[in-house]
């Protein structure tokens, strides 16, 4: 009858390589997990946000309670730009053209970039027509025409270098740079663009 031996020294260290690989294993996952939770508190630090939408201001492109993604690294304004805003003054032009500053809102709103500066803003409020430039705007995004003035501004006007100004899609429910405490706003009170909308889920994707 043939004998077989067990080599125990070696069923020992297969043991304890198995166990070797097993924490390392776990480990490496442990490291994964730590490694992409300080990621992500990375990107929406220095990279991204999230900002809520409050009222109706912004109908029908977006709503209250809507959760938005938002970027502010390198960005330069644009018009036709989502943006959140920090609204604490509102910039006029005030006696002998100067700009003036006073108290705004704030509050942190959302808005649409409708000029930047250099640009000629003029509004037709008996048509509800905005013109940048002498160029009449094509808005399919408005709920409805503009035809509130809110005494900010005398018409032409231009928004001044470092500042925007900017409307809300719901244009006869919306406090924005046609009201003083709004005004032209500087472009150090941009937060950030909108890129992304992530509620509700049915709604998921790039606001128009």
């Amino acid at each position: 009858m043939a004998r077989y031996e067990l080599n125990y020294e070696a069923l020992d260290n297969y043991g304890k390589k198995k166990e070797n690989s097993a924490a390392e294993e776990y480990l490496d996952w442990i490291e994964t997990v730590i490694f992409a939770f300080f990621a992500v508190i990375l990107i929406f630090t220095f990279i991204l946000r999230i900002a809520n939408v409050d009222g109706e201001s912004m109908l029908p492109t977006l709503t209250d309670g809507d959760r938005l993604v938002v970027s502010h690294l390198f960005y330069t304004p644009a018009a036709g730009d989502i943006v959140i805003v920090n609204s604490t003054t509102g910039t006029v032009y005030g006696e002998s053209s100067r700009l003036e500053t006073i108290p705004g809102l704030n509050k942190i709103i959302v808005k649409r970039i409708i000029a930047v500066g250099g640009q000629e803003v003029n509004i037709n409020f008996d048509s509800g027509e905005v013109f940048v430039d002498g160029t009449l705007l094509d808005e399919p995004y408005i709920n409805e025409l503009t035809k509130a003035d809110e005494g900010a501004h005398n018409y032409p006007v231009i928004v001044p270098d470092g500042y925007v100004f900017v409307m809300g899609d719901n244009r006869m429910n919306s406090t924005d740079s046609r009201r003083d405490v709004v005004g032209f706003v500087s472009e150090e009170d941009i937060i950030g663009k909108v890129i992304l909308r992530i509620f509700p889920i049915d709604a998921i994707g790039t606001p128009a």
